[in-house]
């Protein structure tokens, strides 16, 4: 039974989800809390006055964040700890033109953005979340949207697909994706409806809308379940947990005690799900910009990462006991049991035996216990940041992350005692520096 702070830190990152229906959300309720942990928020466009002491958070795209607490001894001798997430989940994008009529019926086409669990979009209740552009005099400005349940990937009637229940729920990308929003309306054109909808959402008028970045979203808000609510199910829990983790770690640890004397980094990179290979990806200049700035002499640079330490923080596969043949059998990672070191000798994984070690000792000073998983060898590993900042950084590093189940889908399913532990190691991990 999950106690009293167990219970509070999942029902913070049910809500921290909830607010975060897509990367430029997650990114801005992250912000709103580091700014109530008293962080400052930074442009990169303009010079850095960085103070020892002082903590500090920049964001790029809209959709990554990079926040950091200056240590009180210079980073050349005393290193760097980082912890990095990834704030995109799988799912379904708009596409440029996506409004369209078919048959009397408004759709929306959309992209298929990393590997969802497509089934598990069908009969949801969807909103579309994102952001849109707006031009006025000349300046380009981006404006948050959310909306609620307005379209649906509706199934076809199993008098129609008699053999669903043995070949399995199929869409056809091109053709079986496209969203049902509305009846069409005679002799209107579907960009302008469309237009006159968003305009709506943004409380702007249609004219001044340039553009728009959207993805869809399940609207059913997390929830706990189980006979001791020990478990919670949500949208995006891959990897907003991580997020959320590395979020209230580093603002606890500002929050609780004096400031590190070794500075310490939570990154949240985009587009982790389709590769990291983008300006505000992992394999960007993001981080390597930051602590560039942090440290502007290549040599102590070099000393400072080398001294450091990255904890690539994302989800982990759990046990399921419905289809054992899925897993590697001596490494069976259970949910509720503690945080994940994940290896591969074929680093798709950061983690080497000092790494797990040295993480394994911080899982002891925060006082959870800690699991390992490699994944069967007869199936290709997924992988994730850490890899990519490790190599970019040249830091020792490791892959961790809370054991969950139905990765991908569009409700998923993880531990309420485990989201405690990986914020209370990520804590330990700041802390320690101190």
């Amino acid at each position: 039974m999950p106690t009293a702070e167990q219970r509070e830190r999942a029902a913070g990152l049910l809500r921290f989800i909830d607010a975060s229906p897509s990367p430029w959300h997650a990114v801005a309720t992250a912000v709103a809390r580091l700014q109530q942990a008293g962080f400052t928020l930074l442009d990169e466009r303009e010079p850095w006055q960085l103070k020892p002491g002082g903590h500090y958070a920049v964001v790029r795209g809209g959709s990554s964040l990079i926040a950091f607490v200056v240590g009180s001894a210079p980073p050349a001798g005393a290193g760097i700890r980082i912890v990095g997430a990834h704030t995109d989940s799988p799912g379904l994008r708009l596409k440029p033109n996506a409004p369209h009529v078919a048959d009397g019926m408004l759709r929306l086409g959309v992209e298929v953005y990393g590997g969802p669990i497509l089934a598990s979009f069908a009969d949801r209740d969807l909103g579309l979340a994102g952001r849109v552009a707006i031009r006025e005099g000349g300046k380009t400005t981006m404006l948050p949207v959310r909306t609620g349940p307005v379209a649906r990937l509706a199934n076809l009637a199993i008098h129609m697909n008699r053999e669903v229940n043995e070949s399995g729920l199929r869409f056809h990308r091109q053709n079986e994706l496209p969203l049902l929003m509305s009846v069409a309306v005679a002799d209107e054109k579907p960009d302008v409806a469309w237009r006159r909808f968003l305009a709506a959402q943004a409380g702007v008028a249609d004219t001044v809308i340039a553009d728009w970045e959207l993805g869809v979203y399940d609207t059913q808000p997390g929830a706990f379940w189980g006979p001791h609510e020990e478990f919670i199910a949500a949208a995006r829990i891959d990897n907003l947990a991580s997020c959320h983790a590395a979020v209230e770690a580093i603002s606890g640890v500002l929050e609780s005690i004096a400031p590190p004397s070794v500075t310490c980094i939570v990154a949240l990179f985009d587009h982790e799900e389709v590769g990291s290979g983008s300006a505000a990806g992992a394999g960007g200049s993001f981080l390597s910009d930051v602590v560039a700035r942090l440290c502007p002499a290549p040599e102590d640079r070099r000393r400072a990462l080398s001294a450091g330490f990255f904890v690539s923080a994302d989800m982990a596969h759990a046990w399921h006991p419905n289809y054992p043949a899925a897993y590697e059998p001596q490494h069976r990672v259970m949910v509720n049991a503690g945080p994940v070191i994940k290896t591969h000798v074929g680093q798709r994984y950061s983690t080497g035996a000092e790494s797990a070690a040295r993480f394994a000792g911080w899982c002891e000073s925060a006082g959870v216990p800690v699991q390992a998983y490699s994944h069967r060898s007869d199936l290709g590993c997924g992988s994730t940041i850490g890899p990519i900042v490790a190599a970019q950084l040249g830091m020792a590093a490791v892959d961790v992350g809370c054991p969950m189940w139905s990765m991908h889908s569009a409700r998923e399913s993880a531990g309420v005692a485990d989201h405690d532990a990986m914020t209370r190691v990520l804590y330990s991990f700041f802390a320690a520096a101190g």
